[in-house]
């Protein structure tokens, strides 16, 4: 890579550097682009950013390759910093990412944390082409808008409207955790700001947006999901400690334990809340 550095952090450019080289060595030809998408897209990547990469071929990888590339994943994970144990990307064939795939064909994917190459449609979203067109970083190759149609907030919101579900489900499965609960938190605030903008937004934005539009209720437990999720040191709000969350409005009051794990809601005022479905997140 030549120009300036990709990202804020040098151990991980170092990381880009090599990754870059060794692809490019590995494909030959069938390389036409390396880009970051996700958080260092949208702009809230922090240390604990996931590295969310899209490499673009010509041609599905397999055979040689796909095993060349394998073994490289497997020697990279083995840096000697925290960043190469967080790759997480897909190499997407261009004519079959150029423009939404009803069919979300999987492609060959590295899941964050993970050694060994899958297949899975992880990366084959209307969200991944969006950020990656609008606001990816180039690695290497030509500029993302080249090989990408733009992606409509039609588009956008028929996705997540597809993908709510999913989401409800995971939040309903056991094994809620420090991390989990802000996770769920403000990633339903992207989602529904998503639905409110039509755009691909972080989580900072959405997360701050929601604080500032959605009503009390949704606004004090957001708020507590939002300070747990900042609270590595974020500029937008104060740094916090774990421990328990005491929340009380006009008409309801909520207290957790001292490890967040469960909660008690008491309802002050039971004829506001009649017919209707409470979503509850505690992230403090």
């Amino acid at each position: 890579m030549s120009g300036a550095p990709p990202t804020a952090f040098p151990e991980l450019n170092a990381v880009l550097d090599e990754f870059v080289a060794d692809v490019r060595k590995i494909l030959g030809e069938n390389f036409c682009g390396a880009y970051l998408q996700g958080s260092f897209a949208v702009g809230d990547a922090d240390e604990h950013s996931d590295v969310d990469f899209i490499v673009v071929v010509y041609e599905d990888v397999g055979g040689e390759q796909e095993s060349a590339l394998a073994e490289m994943h497997r020697r990279i994970y083995l840096f000697d910093t925290p960043w190469a144990q967080h790759l997480e990307g897909s190499y997407a064939p261009k004519e079959i990412f150029r423009r939404i795939d009803p069919s979300r064909s999987p492609f060959l994917y590295l899941d964050n944390g993970a050694t060994e190459l899958t297949r899975d449609n992880h990366c084959n979203t209307a969200v991944v082409r969006s950020s990656l067109r609008e606001r990816g970083v180039v690695l290497a190759g030509p500029d993302p808008k080249s090989l990408l149609d733009p992606v409509s907030a039609e588009q956008l919101r028929a996705e997540i409207l597809g993908v709510l579900p999913e989401w409800e489900a995971w939040a309903k499965t056991p094994g809620m955790s420090r991390w989990r609960q802000p996770t769920l938190v403000l990633s339903f605030c992207r989602l529904l700001h998503t639905l409110e903008t039509g755009r691909v937004t972080s989580k900072r934005e959405a997360g701050q947006w929601a604080l500032e539009t959605l009503d009390p209720i949704t606004f004090t437990v957001l708020r507590n999901g939002f300070r747990a999720m900042c609270s590595q040191g974020s500029a937008l709000v104060e740094r916090v400690a774990w421990g328990p969350v005491i929340t009380q409005g006009r008409d309801y009051s909520v207290e957790t334990t001292e490890d967040s794990s469960s909660a008690k809601v008491v309802i002050l005022d039971p004829e506001v809340f009649r017919g209707k479905e409470v979503l509850l997140a505690i992230g403090g």
